[in-house]
């Protein structure tokens, strides 16, 4: 999902974060931020092994091959991924998202190849008149764990008043990456306290955890998501219930636009195999080591002031990059 700095690689030094130094005092700042990442991720791979032989029975508790798991935006990306992941393990899925065809054909797969069961409900979350079709398609069955994972960004960085059928992309943002997080919750969670048991992993992202000028909603949108799990947590805590908020920084999906995996930058498959290991572990996680280390430097090392002027920076370029190839043609 769309995160640090637009395209933030803390990987070595000053001029491959892709942003210009105004000062000397900045340039020293990077570059000894760039040094401590660098350094982190010497260890970042053997941490990542670490918890999943020490932590995954532990972290992932929650083994009850008789309940189903349900997943939604299920067919791409990061859904795609914990859907296999989990069927992997042996637990049936509920696949959710918008497209029957891609719905039939991620189940085919996972039910082939892993040998699980699988349900599918077709709906799109940008409308608000889903729940009950969804509500019916889930009766009956006992929801061991809840990914809220659907979710859609802007197309490219862009002012507020200036967002194309503004009117329109804020109900649907608002819908997809808000509305479909507390309306799943509340289908599911009663049927977990009544257990006292349950898992609910709402995919928030990076962006949440600072504002980000010129993908104001986006942004705006996955910092409820946070702070709306982080709530939860609390109230549900006694009752057995496991939320978590997850706020990956890029990973390789359609939504980041990026394809080749790197160190910080993991494929969806990736990403979610280290995520699985911290559920049970911590409220608020940014699922992979590498990741985490950049949500320390963003919001612990970095002043905000700063922050928020490269990250104004750095979408007003790309912005101006996108505009440029659309003149184009």
């Amino acid at each position: 999902m769309p995160a640090l700095l637009y395209s933030l690689k803390l990987t070595g030094n000053a001029d491959t974060l892709g942003i210009s130094v105004h000062s000397e005092k900045a340039s020293e700042l990077i570059h000894a931020v760039s040094t401590v990442v660098q350094m982190q991720a010497h260890v970042c791979v053997l941490r990542t092994r670490f918890l999943s032989e020490h932590y995954a029975n532990i972290a992932f508790h929650f083994d009850e091959r008789e309940h189903a798991y349900v997943v939604t935006g299920a067919t791409d990306g990061i859904g795609k991924a914990y859907a296999e992941e989990l069927a992997r393990r042996g637990f049936a899925i509920v696949l959710i998202s918008r497209t029957q065809e891609k719905l039939d054909e991620v189940s085919k797969a996972i039910e082939s190849k892993y040998n699980v069961e699988t349900k599918t409900i077709s709906a799109d979350f940008g409308s608000v008149d889903i729940y009950p079709k969804i509500e019916s398609g889930l009766a009956g069955l006992e929801i061991g764990v809840l990914v809220n994972n659907v979710g859609v960004s802007y197309s490219y960085p862009e002012f507020f008043l200036n967002i194309p059928d503004v009117d329109s992309f804020i109900n649907n943002m608002i819908n997809i990456n808000i509305t479909s997080v507390c309306q799943m919750t509340r289908l599911i969670l009663p049927r977990m306290v009544d257990r006292s048991k349950g898992v609910i992993l709402n995919v928030a992202s990076a962006s949440g955890m600072y504002p980000v000028p010129l993908l104001t909603l986006y942004s705006s949108s996955k910092a409820f998501v946070d702070y709306f799990s982080r709530g939860l947590a609390a109230e549900y805590k006694s009752k057995g219930i496991i939320i978590q908020s997850v706020l990956p920084f890029y990973v390789t999906t359609k939504l980041s636009k990026i394809r080749r995996p790197t160190l910080d930058i993991p494929s969806p498959e990736r990403y979610v195999k280290a995520q699985l290991c911290t559920v049970g572990l911590q409220t608020q996680s940014n699922g992979y080591f590498p990741h985490a280390v950049m949500g320390w430097v963003t919001t612990a090392l970095l002043p905000a002031k700063l922050l928020n002027k490269y990250v104004m920076s750095m979408g007003l370029s790309q912005r101006a990059r996108y505009l440029k190839k659309q003149k184009q043609g």
